[in-house]
């Protein structure tokens, strides 16, 4: 395993640093839409449009590595999320503002495509393994970003100023990661598209989309202070990520759909925590389960649609329809069903999911 790390180094760096960099950006949208709302005079439904909008350009960035994944590198990743984190910070008005959240999301969705299939690809057995420790570090960046964004005074401009600022200063160390793990160009093996593990993709990638961009604006509907909103996200960045790097050392002893099941589960239960007993507590507790939708599903859908060069961007791409559809659909229903609306929904759809996926094991083993 020591080999294999330092022979992938800088692979390894690249996309680390990326991942907390795209952990630190997309964390921040949630509690700053209160701010956008005011700064742009607009609903927070309507602020909400930046979340979808960032999931937009995430479907943008998987696009284009489906069409032209062999000739993109780690810095064409890394130059969007600067440039557009950059926009945002600006706030030149609301739609150049929703163009940078369309930007900064291209070069995230070319991160994931471009990052986790070489890793997988890179480790053999210990791949799953450090798929989950690539996408644990997301974590660390979500977790610090909420809490920069209050310690500079709630105000998007500065802290997507300084998320600009770092992706910029990643880019310049980026160089010699290359194309290094990168599967040769073109098309290879049997591209078998898997709609069921897709449909699980999309709506679980939805979910973590609404917890983490809608989920502060829930808990202040349920009287939680923005700030200790940002906080709480915050924590459930931390439990976000201790269930990710947990699953470094079981998830080569757990079969992925079974853990793709056992969290939605999760969730369902701590969703229902958070409408009948206390938001705060679980929607920390969300984090848990939300950590483990990705690896479960990206992992299923590997297994199950072969090596083709075209499979990762397709998965990606399931994924982000959920991204992109689930908090245009779930802002506006927010407003109209009461103070934990937001939770309620979130637990009728997980525990939906939840049956589906048990009726589903056997057809989903790899």
């Amino acid at each position: 395993m020591k080999d294999l790390i330092r022979t992938h180094a800088g692979l390894l760096f690249a996309g680390l640093a990326s991942f907390v960099m795209m952990g630190a950006g997309q964390s921040l949208y949630g509690p700053a839409l209160p701010a956008f709302s005011r700064g742009f005079a607009i609903s927070e439904a309507q602020a909400g449009v930046l979340v979808s909008a960032h999931w937009v350009g995430c479907f943008v960035g998987v696009a284009l590595m489906y069409l032209r994944g062999g000739g993109i590198t780690p810095r064409h990743a890394l130059a969007a999320m600067a440039l557009g984190a950059a926009g945002v910070a600006a706030m030149a008005g609301w739609w150049p503002t929703v163009a940078g959240a369309v930007l900064f999301g291209a070069g995230y969705g070319l991160s994931t495509a471009v990052f986790n299939p070489r890793v997988l690809r890179a480790f053999g057995r210990q791949g799953p393994a450090m798929l989950s420790l690539l996408n644990a570090t997301f974590g660390l960046g979500a977790i610090a970003a909420p809490l920069v964004f209050v310690a500079l005074g709630s105000d998007p401009r500065w802290s997507f100023g300084l998320t600009a600022a770092l992706a910029a200063l990643i880019w310049l160390f980026a160089g010699p990661a290359g194309r290094e793990g990168a599967g040769a160009a073109g098309r290879t093996g049997v591209f078998r598209p898997h709609w069921g593990i897709m449909g699980f993709g999309a709506v679980a990638i939805g979910l973590e989309a609404c917890l983490i961009g809608l989920g502060p604006t829930a808990l202040i509907r349920a009287g939680v202070a923005e700030a200790t909103a940002a906080e709480l996200l915050s924590a459930f960045f931390v439990v976000f990520l201790t269930g990710r790097v947990a699953l470094i050392f079981v998830a080569h002893r757990i079969a992925p759909f079974a853990l793709f099941m056992l969290a939605v589960a999760l969730a369902a239960a701590s969703a229902l925590g958070a409408a009948l007993v206390s938001p705060p507590v679980f929607f920390v507790a969300l984090g848990a389960p939300a950590g483990l939708f990705f690896p479960g599903f990206y992992v299923t859908a590997t297994g199950k649609m072969g090596e083709d060069m075209r499979v990762p961007p397709v998965i990606i791409a399931s994924g982000l329809v959920g991204g992109i559809g689930g908090p245009l659909a779930l802002a506006p229903l927010m407003a109209g069903m009461g103070e934990r609306g937001f939770f309620w929904i979130v637990a009728g759809v997980t525990l939906t999911l939840t049956v589906a996926a048990v009726l589903s094991l056997r057809r989903m083993r790899i």
